[in-house]
């Protein structure tokens, strides 16, 4: 087996690893501050699917290598596009829920007084990078 299809491979390895990771941590909603490991963790497959070309590989090793490119260079192109950072103003683990009004997803009108008393748990998810 040629040296670039083994990069290409291992380019597709690293990406799809750490997509898998992100994904975890976004289902914990758990997503760390410091996102540098990520970003290198991706760049890194960038750079081993590029080595992969240069190096010259089959045609599995090519296959694999491109899309470990756009996934490696999507993550760090939509956190350098998109910053998200947290409002001081935001809702804590603990905090009263705010009052709001807003309709559900069966179209009927919910109002936030009805939860008063009660435990809730409210996950909003706007993307994750």
């Amino acid at each position: 087996m040629k040296t670039g299809t083994k990069l290409g491979i291992l380019a597709l390895v690293v990406a799809v690893s750490c997509t898998a990771a992100w994904n975890y941590h976004i289902g914990q909603v758990d997503i760390p501050e410091n996102r540098a490991l990520f970003v290198a963790a991706f760049l890194t497959a960038v750079a081993l699917g590029v080595a992969a070309f240069v190096k010259g590989s089959g045609w599995i090793g090519g296959v694999a290598a491109v899309p470990a490119i756009l996934i490696g260079l999507f993550f760090p192109f939509t956190m350098a596009i998109s910053r998200q950072e947290v409002a001081s103003d935001a809702i804590r683990v603990g905090d009263t829920i705010p009052r709001f009004t807003c309709v559900d997803g069966r179209g009927e009108p919910f109002d936030s007084e009805t939860l008063r008393g009660h435990p809730v748990l409210i996950k909003f998810f706007r993307a994750h990078w």
